[in-house]
């Protein structure tokens, strides 16, 4: 829609709207700079003590010496292949359970407990297990990624179906309408929402799942770092884990959240 054709009023609105999202923006940035400064500062001057708690600086430092070792980007690489494995197995595998629970009652009531049961259980647990199954390596940190994350998918996904407006169901099927019809023409776009949301709530999930797969068992990776770090005392290395790994989530979820424009603008 071109701008000419639009009212005063309405350009008001786009305007204000576009300055709020900037003035957001700005105060998210301004935010950040401040913790960091302040974090610095606090660790310069003795307040608190940098040994422990590091400092940007001290974080700058190690992420620039596993640069030059080589191992910045290996690390990066593993942990970023084994969150995205598994956030993406686990987001198709749940979602077409979800489908099937949807589909057939009877298979819903038979799996159901069997997913709550699984979705209370401590995902930990069942570390040793995995380990003897898939090896100590990257197939076990990408099923215990998919682990963690494929039963909230199938719960999210099995709600937002069921959250689709039972008169508009009653309606398709009252003028003779099958399943798979139903489920393409309303239950799947109704649904895109609720599976956009879902993808969000996963990257959480599947980040957590990977990193506590590599506390399990792992030779690299941002888990590994922390887990070294921590062994023998190098906190720089710790916190500089944990900061790649804010980033690395940050990163993903912006992805997911450029998805979510791209489905809000095709709905509209």
């Amino acid at each position: 829609m071109k701008q000419n054709n639009l009212s005063k009023e309405h350009l008001k609105f786009i305007k204000k709207t576009k300055r709020n999202s900037c003035i957001i923006h700005l105060t998210q940035i301004s935010i950040l700079v401040i913790f960091l400064l302040l974090w610095e500062f606090l660790s310069l001057f003795g307040v608190i003590d940098s040994f422990l708690f590091s400092s940007p600086n001290r974080i700058f430092t190690t992420v620039k010496n596993l640069y030059i070792d080589g191992e910045l980007f290996i690390h990066i690489g593993t942990t970023l292949y084994e969150t995205i494995i598994g956030f993406i197995l686990a987001s198709m595998v749940g979602t077409i359970i979800a489908v099937i629970f949807w589909w057939s009652n009877f298979l819903r009531r038979v799996f159901e407990p069997y997913v709550v049961v699984l979705n209370s259980l401590p995902k930990i647990a069942l570390g040793p297990l995995i380990i003897i199954w898939f090896g100590a390596g990257t197939k076990a940190i990408i099923f215990m990624t998919f682990l963690v994350t494929v039963i909230v998918t199938i719960i999210n996904m099995f709600a937002g179906f069921n959250e689709v407006d039972k008169d508009k169901i009653l309606l398709l099927n009252s003028l003779g309408a099958k399943k798979s019809k139903i489920f393409t023409k309303l239950i799947m776009p109704a649904s895109l929402p609720t599976f956009v949301s879902t993808l969000k709530i996963n990257v959480g999930m599947s980040w957590i799942g990977s990193i506590m797969g590599e506390y399990l068992v792992s030779r690299q990776g941002i888990g590994y770092l922390i887990v070294y770090g921590g062994q023998v005392f190098k906190l720089d290395l710790v916190m500089t884990g944990t900061v790649i790994l804010c980033l690395l989530a940050a990163l993903m979820y912006l992805v997911v959240a450029f998805f979510e424009k791209k489905v809000n603008k095709r709905q509209k």
